[in-house]
C-alpha cells in the first residue's frame, strides 16, 4: 500500500511492503496551506502514480489532510481509539486509478474541554511496540501532546502550546527586550529555567522573573532565551507527569532534537523518557491500513 502523512506545512509519502518495511519514498513542500484551489488529487497523482502505475492500489492519508481545510474533513474519532477502530472510520476520497481513504483525527474530552489531534494518532499506532499494556507518550512540538496509551488505544491525551507560548512571549512581549535573539542555546540557563518551575508562585509569577533575573545582572541576554524555554517545558511537564503518577518511562516521538530537549526536561522533574528511533508514522499507516476493509482488489 501507499502512505501519506500530509500536515500543514510538510508531505511525505511512503510506498509500503506487506510487512510495513518502507519501499520507497518521496517527501515535496506541499502541505494542504501550500496546496491551491484544493487541487489536492493532482499533488498526490503527481507525487505516487510511478507506484501507482507498479500496481499500488490501496492509499491512506493521514494528518491535515482530513482538516476542515483539506481535501475531504473526516470527522474525530472519540477515544478510546485503536487502529481497528480508525480504520473502520477512514473517508473515501475520488480519485482515479487507486482507493485512497483519510484517516480520521482523534478526540477527547476533560471538564468539558475537548482535546482534539490529527497525525499525531498515527503515529502513536506506529509506535505501539513501545508501550507494552499501557503508557505515556509525549509528541513535542509547537502544540505538545501527552497521550494515555492501555491496550493498544489511545484512552486520553493532553495539549500543551508551550512552543507557540515561548514564540509569543519571546517576539511580543517585554521578556524578549531582555534577550538576544540570535543567541545559541545556553545549557546552564535551560537547566536554572527547569529548576525554577518547580518553586511555588506559578508560571504567571515565574515569568516576571526572566524580566527581574535581567535588570539585576543575574540573567544575560543571551541566556534569557533558554532560561523562558526551561520555565515553560518545566511548567509543562512538571503538570503531564503530576496528572500520570503511575507512567513507566515517557516514550518521546519526533523530532530528535526536540525530544532531547523533553528527555532532559523530563530527567531534571523527576521522571524518565525513551526514544522512539524509527519512523513512527510510516509503521503507524500500515497497521491502520492493515484494518481497512478495501474494496478494490
Amino acid at each position: 500500500m501507499i502512505g501519506v502523512d500530509w500536515g500543514t506545512s510538510s508531505f511525505r509519502a511512503y510506498r509500503l511492503g506487506p510487512d510495513g518495511q518502507v519501499l520507497d519514498r518521496a517527501s515535496a513542500h506541499a502541505g494542504i496551506m501550500f496546496v491551491e484551489n484544493g487541487r489536492f488529487a493532482d499533488m498526490l497523482r503527481r507525487t505516487i502514480q510511478p507506484w501507482v502505475n507498479a500496481g499500488e492500489r490501496h492509499v491512506l492519508l493521514s494528518g491535515m489532510i482530513g482538516s476542515r481545510q483539506g481535501w475531504v474533513e473526516a470527522p474525530y474519532k472519540p477515544c478510546p481509539a485503536g487502529a481497528a477502530d480508525l480504520a473502520s472510520a477512514t473517508i473515501p476520497v475520488a480519485y482515479d486509478g487507486a482507493e485512497v481513504r483519510i484517516v480520521p483525527g482523534v478526540t477527547a474530552e476533560e471538564a468539558g474541554v475537548p482535546e482534539v489531534m490529527r497525525g499525531e494518532e498515527t503515529q502513536i499506532i506506529g509506535a505501539l511496540a513501545e508501550f507494552g499494556e499501557a503508557g505515556l507518550a509525549c509528541m513535542p512540538g509547537s502544540h505538545s501532546k501527552w497521550v494515555s496509551v492501555e491496550g493498544g488505544r489511545i484512552v486520553s491525551f493532553s495539549t500543551y502550546m508551550t512552543g507557540e507560548a515561548f514564540a509569543a512571549f519571546s517576539g511580543h512581549t517585554i521578556l524578549g527586550r531582555m534577550m538576544k535573539a540570535d543567541a545559541p542555546a545556553d545549557p546552564e540557563a535551560l537547566r536554572r529555567g527547569l529548576a525554577r518551575s518547580g518553586d511555588p508562585g506559578g508560571l504567571l509569577r515565574h515569568l516576571f522573573g526572566v524580566r527581574a533575573l535581567g535588570l539585576f545582572g543575574k540573567l544575560s541576554e543571551s541566556g534569557s532565551a533558554s532560561y523562558l524555554s526551561g520555565l515553560l517545558l518545566g511548567h509543562e511537564v512538571r503538570a503531564a507527569l503530576a496528572a500520570h503518577p503511575d507512567r513507566g518511562p515517557v516514550v518521546l516521538i519526533g523530532d530528535p532534537k526536540l525530544c532531547d530537549l523533553y528527555a532532559q526536561a523530563i530527567a531534571v522533574c523527576g521522571g524518565v523518557s525513551r526514544l522512539v528511533n524509527y519512523e513512527a508514522a510510516p509503521a503507524g499507516l500500515h497497521r491502520i491500513g492493515a484494518s481497512v476493509q478495501w474494496t478494490s482488489v
